[in-house]
């Protein structure tokens, strides 16, 4: 596979400091270029992101002396010296927006943590393992850019990657509708418990637009692609409630589910065991060997046992049993940095490598 020059747009932040941790090691994809706000801009990047290191492991030598550009005022410049970038910067939605395709129409393919494009019907949001098939929708996108190379796709919310990845392979059965309450960690507020003191011994129910994100992207995934644009599935119908937990890292999502065609439990656990997709198939670089793993204790997933499960990558289910109003229900848990966000978007860039959207 080819070796590809990258930048992190937006790598002070905390998912920019995960995309950095994940792309030090990686055999296709290079750091050569580090971007934030104009604050942090011309400084060397141990000195910009200070004290808001956030990571277990310490920064990454190789980029501790790198000096960070401007996101904004050098985009000329960075999208002349990289192959493409990922883009986790902490602005205004419009603004994300304009940026994102101005580097996409600068030649610069974008590969996106951010929500701003998610509902744009010509950009991909893609979970790799469920929907690869709509990069498809990229050359349309092009031909609405103008470019040759440059497109934006972008990752989906982080709290629905517990849940979605757990319902995909039981769509054969006609999942009707779907109920997840997800606790969510800290890390997803770009938070850590000596940041934010308040949230010890606390949870606060309330996530500005995660419960609307939760329920409208999956219909996205679960999409069409019909004359160069994504056309949302009309169902299943979904409805969540989303709170943040005292919990370092690791979404947990309770989850109950009817079907037109009700399977039996040995179904539901088959379908798990046996799901594979389009990482797994090619053997992408960041790809856990399975996706979906299920525990038979009472007592799992847990965040603190399960959520660096395959390097973080694989999703955890458990306690899977029939329900009273819903056909049944279990846990779930996945790494809101990892699977959920930068993980994931890693794991994009790398399906798209494969498939030849990068070159």
């Amino acid at each position: 596979m080819k070796n590809y020059r990258v930048a992190v747009v937006g790598a002070t932040g905390m998912v920019g400091q995960r995309f950095i941790t994940l792309l030090s090691e990686h055999p296709w994809f290079h750091i050569t270029a580090l971007a934030a706000s104009a604050r942090s801009a011309g400084k060397p990047y141990a000195e910009a992101v200070g004290e808001r290191w956030a990571m277990s492991a310490p920064i990454p030598a190789f980029v501790r002396d790198m000096v960070v550009l401007d996101a904004s005022s050098d985009a000329e410049r960075i999208a002349a010296s990289v192959d493409f970038i990922f883009c986790a910067v902490d602005m205004k939605k419009e603004e994300i927006k304009a940026l994102e395709e101005r580097y996409a129409k600068l030649e610069c393919p974008v590969i996106s943590n951010n929500s701003a494009h998610r509902h744009t019907p010509d950009v991909p949001m893609i979970i790799p393992e469920i929907n690869a098939g709509h990069a498809a929708v990229i050359e349309h996108q092009r031909k609405r850019l103008g470019t040759r190379r440059g497109f934006i796709a972008v990752k989906s919310n982080c709290s629905l990657q517990s849940y979605v990845p757990a319902l995909h392979p039981l769509m054969g059965f006609g999942v009707t509708k779907a109920l997840a309450c997800t606790y969510q960690a800290i890390s997803g507020a770009g938070k850590t418990f000596s940041s934010w003191p308040e949230i010890i011994d606390n949870v606060v129910p309330y996530i500005g637009g995660e419960e609307e994100k939760s329920e409208c992207e999956p219909l996205k995934i679960w999409g069409e692609v019909v004359d160069g644009e994504i056309v949302n599935a009309a169902g299943p119908s979904i409805t969540t409630q989303c709170l943040r937990v005292p919990v370092s890292d690791g979404h947990t999502a309770a989850v109950f589910v009817s079907f037109e065609r009700k399977p039996s439990l040995e179904e539901i656990k088959r379908c798990w065991r046996e799901f594979s997709g389009e990482p797994q198939k090619l053997s992408l670089p960041s790809a856990p060997k399975s996706l979906l793993h299920y525990f038979e204790e009472n007592d799992r997933p847990q965040a603190r046992l399960d959520r660096n499960l395959e390097n973080g990558m694989a999703v955890s289910i458990g306690r899977l049993r029939e329900d009273s109003q819903y056909d049944y229900k279990f846990v779930c848990l996945s790494h809101n940095t990892l699977r959920g966000a930068a993980g994931g978007a890693v794991l994009m860039a790398e399906l798209l490598a494969a498939k030849g959207y990068l070159d």
